[in-house]
């Protein structure tokens, strides 16, 4: 199952993530919005009570998925929707993997993806 959830991650995620924030059009906005929250609560289901995706252990899916969590503060904000009213038990997941040195210095602050995300909005015209 982890390789279909890795290959759902990769195809999925970085595209609705680049049509919520980028999109000119409400309409692709809205959809993108509805197939991310669809994508995470998969990924929410998979997780179920473990502490990690690997189990015990941090794995090869927490390490897929867990860069974009920089990203939700941006989504949150420019799509107008919550994550974590969604999906808690993934906000709780990405919090207690960024407790880990490793993750918390390696992933960049989501307040500094939000303002990427709204210098390249400028440019692409979306505001």
């Amino acid at each position: 199952m982890s390789s279909l959830l890795h290959l759902l991650i990769k195809l999925q995620c970085y595209g609705c993530i680049r049509r919520i924030l980028y999109s000119g059009k409400e309409e692709e906005r809205d959809a993108a919005k509805e197939e991310f929250i669809d994508m995470l609560k998969v990924m929410e289901e998979e997780l179920g009570d473990k502490p990690y995706f690997g189990g015990n252990n941090f794995g090869f899916i927490d390490v897929s998925l867990l860069p974009f969590y920089s990203w939700f503060y941006a989504l949150e904000k420019f799509g107008n929707f919550s994550i974590g009213a969604k999906c808690p038990k993934l906000i709780i997941w990405a919090k207690r993997c960024m407790e880990r040195e490793s993750v918390a210095k390696s992933l960049p602050d989501p307040i500094m993806m939000y303002y990427h995300a709204f210098r390249m909005r400028k440019r692409f015209g979306v505001d």
